[in-house]
């Protein structure tokens, strides 16, 4: 299976609670911290609701 990389590019300051849960979920804590995933469906639903705030890294 093919794996993600995701990148906090924006601050948590200012987003609602529901995307910090969503960014703990992830394990994004910090800017520009890097994690990698595997490709699933329930990742991509994550990184789209809170896509503002993350980037997908190549």
């Amino acid at each position: 299976m093919a794996e993600i990389k995701v990148k906090l590019v924006r601050s948590r300051i200012g987003s609602t609670p529901a995307q910090r849960k969503l960014l703990d979920s992830l394990g994004l804590k910090r800017r520009e911290k890097v994690r990698t995933f595997q490709d699933t469906p329930a990742i991509r639903g994550i990184i789209a609701k809170v896509s503002h705030l993350v980037a997908v890294v190549e």
